[in-house]
């Protein structure tokens, strides 16, 4: 009998070594660092403190946004995979990430905003990301989606989910889509800081969204 599909779990917006022990000890797969404009936006060369502190089989994930080679050049030479969370085009995406895997991200209207179907087929070679859409804010909006939204594009490829996940919701998230990764920045936080009792209940629940 074959074993059910784990949900792969991503943490982002760590900002230090101490953010990437507290992700590797409550259970990650992944940790991300924003270098686009955020709050827990991390200099370029705070990167690579960051990747020694990440062991083996965590990924790496470099967050961009209409950013071109001076940020990408470090983060790959780290070994990070590029996640693009602007308005970059395909060509762009794959220019800069120079022929590695990386991550493309849709925003979508949190009442009504489904995929585009066409617009997303031009990124056919990365993995899609869905994250929610509020005006100004790229990320870490702390509100969901309708997740029925994604249904279909999941129902085609592996996809992550993004967006107000919490230890309360991202079972259902889970139960709902059943997608390759979740995402989630605030939702492990307090007060601005990660928190390490949240990001174990985090895992505890994408676990439970994963049981039959």
């Amino acid at each position: 009998m074959t074993a059910p599909r784990r949900t792969r779990v991503k943490f982002c917006g760590m900002t230090s070594a101490q953010d990437v022990a507290l992700a590797v000890e409550a259970g990650a797969d992944a940790i991300g660092v924003i270098l686009a404009e955020s709050v827990r936006r991390v200099p370029l060369e705070r990167l690579a403190e960051i990747a020694a502190a990440t062991p083996p089989f965590v990924s790496r994930v470099a967050v961009l946004a209409d950013q071109g080679e001076a940020e990408a050049a470090p983060a790959r030479s780290l070994g990070f995979t590029l996640q693009f969370s602007g308005g970059e085009s395909a060509q762009e995406c794959e220019a800069l990430a120079r022929g590695a895997p990386y991550i493309k991200v849709f925003h979508l209207d949190v009442e009504s905003g489904a995929p585009d179907p066409e617009r997303c087929a031009a990124y056919a070679r990365a993995l899609w990301m869905f994250d929610s859409r509020v005006p100004a804010l790229r990320g870490g909006t702390g509100r969901t989606f309708d997740w029925r939204l994604a249904e279909a594009a999941g129902r085609a490829r592996p996809i992550v989910i993004s967006g107000g996940l919490t230890s309360e919701n991202v079972a259902q998230c889970v139960r709902v889509l059943r997608p390759y990764a979740v995402d989630v920045r605030s939702g492990i936080e307090t007060d601005g800081h990660k928190d390490a009792a949240r990001m174990r209940a985090f895992v505890t629940a994408v676990a439970e969204g994963d049981r039959p």
